[in-house]
């Protein structure tokens, strides 16, 4: 990816960090865990219909300077140009959602985003979009042991022919959340994934609105009007938003989300007035 337009500083600032911009692992996981904490997980542009471009210009516009968040694709291509602005070694990855579907659902096509970012303690994956699982620290790519990030434990499982799946500990369970190999992909492969993701039927991102954000020892959720708060080693606190300005006022001060000019549309879309 291009970088020589990416505005590093602003960038860094946007997400709270003041440590060195070098390409070292503790820097990779410090700017990993403030990322997810600091830029929500949102869908707002395909649910109100607007265009979702994903050129570097209108990510640094949107996400950075904007105050807006995005998701999987946004937000990782945007990672992608921090770090290799920082001179870490990058390669885009394409992944099946494996996420709410039964394990003997016909195979998903490819909609959703990470990277894999080469260090001299091995390869490891980052991925700062995957919604109210996202990662809050990149994973060492070494299938089997659990490994722990500020929320909860990750593990890669191999799932043959060079593939991998992410799962989550679920309270006890691991869930699965995607497949992955280690096909490179460039920025442009990713524009007709994004289209199908922001425009199709079958997306519920046209239809639903989904958000979140992974708050030091808190998860927030969003799925239209209904709003979850997970804690750690607390039972999660759900309520239904009964009106577009509660719904308003959670996603500017909960999401820390400067709204669209045309967010009254959201209303129609999840019978809000």
């Amino acid at each position: 990816m291009a970088v020589s337009d990416f505005d590093l500083p602003a960038y860094l600032d946007r997400i709270g960090y003041g440590g060195p911009a070098e390409p070292t692992l503790a820097v990779l996981a410090e700017v990993h865990r403030l990322h997810v904490a600091a830029i929500a997980f949102e869908n707002l542009s395909p649910l109100i219909g607007d265009e979702v471009p994903l050129d570097l210009a209108a990510l640094q516009a949107k996400l950075v300077r904007g105050g807006r968040g995005g998701y999987c694709f946004e937000h990782n291509l945007l990672l992608w140009a921090a770090l290799e602005a920082m001179g870490f070694q990058i390669r885009g990855l394409a992944a099946r959602v494996l996420w709410g579907a039964p394990a003997d659902a016909p195979t998903r096509h490819r909609s959703h985003m990470a990277l894999l970012v080469s260090l001299p303690e091995g390869p490891f994956v980052a991925d700062v979009g995957f919604g109210g699982l996202t990662m809050s620290a990149p994973l060492a790519l070494k299938p089997g042991p659990a490994q722990q990030t500020p929320h909860e434990s990750f593990r890669l499982i191999e799932a043959g022919d060079g593939a991998y799946d992410v799962q989550a500990d679920a309270g006890g369970h691991w869930l699965p959340l995607y497949r992955f190999d280690l096909s490179a992909q460039l920025p442009v492969d990713y524009e007709p994934l994004n289209w199908w993701v922001a425009t199709h039927p079958a997306s519920p991102f046209p239809t639903h609105l989904l958000a979140a954000r992974a708050q030091p020892n808190r998860r927030l959720a969003l799925f239209d009007a209904r709003y979850t708060v997970r804690e750690t080693d607390r039972p999660p606190v759900e309520r239904t938003l009964a009106s577009l300005d509660e719904l308003a006022a959670v996603l500017r001060d909960d999401f820390g989300l400067t709204l669209p000019s045309s967010f009254e549309r959201v209303g129609p879309k999840l019978g809000l007035a």
